[in-house]
């Protein structure tokens, strides 16, 4: 299933691009473009080796991505568990697809990657980040549960480390996602092509079926989450989805104001 809000652009040097297209939305992802981003993936892991060299994932506006679609997150209440158990394992397929891609991927991220956006984030390869992204979970203080994208966080970052996002709801952006390592360059506001540029040039510089070599040797040395605990993660969504606690939380953000839990006061 592809999505309109998706689009693909191919380079002569193998450079391909990969740009969500809802820039009023905040990039936000729709159950079409959940799908629609793996089927581009295996379109392009098809290709040979030297077509498809490097794939950036884009943002389009102002926002690379704000996570879940607002629509499809109120509709999730309604939700039978099981309907909600196939929409966490679109998310799982989605995540998988671009950690399991067998050439690089090169997330360039402005304005901000939350949730969704940064399981995105997190399962590239290499990430160039305005400086003034951010980067988090907010899926507890909707009394959700930051599942399906867990394990590739803490792959990324560690246990550590991963916990003040999975836990905390942290947000992290500048030097604070570079020491994290979520983010691997950093640039100004309005520099995030430029930077890009020149981190595509050094890539380019490396044969393409080597580095396919180097990307298939570091997904054995560090696998991606073996199925029993994809299933467990898929499991924790669909049930915190229909908890009271996620859909207190979830009508609390809708009706912007602070759920059951939360301090006395706060938003």
């Amino acid at each position: 299933m592809s999505s309109p809000h998706l689009q693909l652009d191919f380079a002569a040097d193998g450079v391909v691009r990969l740009t969500l297209r809802r820039p009023k939305a905040r990039n936000a992802l729709t159950p079409e473009m959940v799908a629609g981003i793996p089927q581009h993936l295996a379109e392009l892991a098809a290709l040979p080796p030297e077509e498809c060299r490097v794939v950036v994932l884009r943002g389009e506006g102002k926002v690379f991505c704000a996570g879940a679609d607002l629509r499809a997150m109120r509709e999730s209440g309604q939700a039978s568990e099981e309907e909600n158990r196939e929409d966490a394992r679109r998310f799982a397929t989605l995540f998988r697809s671009v950690a399991a891609f067998p050439a690089p991927v090169v997330a360039a991220v402005q304005g901000a990657a939350l949730g969704g956006g940064f399981g995105l984030a997190v399962c590239a390869d290499h990430v160039v980040a305005e400086d003034a992204a951010r980067f988090g979970t907010p899926e507890a203080r909707l009394g959700l549960v930051p599942a399906v994208i867990s394990p590739y966080v803490v792959r990324r970052l560690g246990p550590g480390r991963a916990g003040p996002f999975l836990l905390g709801g942290g947000v992290s952006k500048g030097m604070g996602a570079l020491a994290a390592g979520i983010a691997h360059e950093l640039t100004p506001v309005g520099g995030l092509e430029d930077v890009l540029g020149q981190t595509l040039e050094r890539f380019l510089q490396n044969a393409p079926r080597a580095v396919r070599q180097a990307k298939s040797l570091l997904l054995r040395e560090s696998p991606l989450p073996p199925p029993e605990i994809e299933e467990l993660t898929i499991d924790a969504i669909a049930g915190a989805r229909a908890s009271e606690e996620g859909q207190a939380g979830t009508a609390a953000f809708f009706r912007k104001i602070s759920p059951p839990w939360a301090p006395r006061g706060s938003r």
